[in-house]
């Protein structure tokens, strides 16, 4: 445990912006499924729906930092790809 001032806020800090951005992973994570899911069961309408869902969670995951900016284009064109084979 720190003694410094300035670094027990550095924990504290790290501490809230790593709650964040598991709240956004879990959250992009959670659309994901549901595309899939939906793509398994060959739901086409709603699945186009629950992907723009999904990107948009993407998309917001990666502008916090939570996510690499390829690693969310590779989500992003792996889940359009199973969309628009249905």
């Amino acid at each position: 445990m720190p003694n410094i001032k300035s670094a027990k806020k550095r924990v504290r800090v790290n501490q809230d912006a790593r709650e964040l951005n598991n709240a956004f992973k879990s959250d992009m994570r959670t659309a994901v499924k549901r595309v899939e899911k939906l793509t398994a069961s060959s739901n086409a309408d709603q699945a186009k729906e629950a992907l723009a869902t999904a990107v948009k969670k993407i998309d917001k995951a990666v502008q916090r930092g939570a996510l690499h900016k390829n690693n969310g284009d590779r989500k992003k064109s792996r889940l359009s790809k199973k969309v628009n084979a249905l």
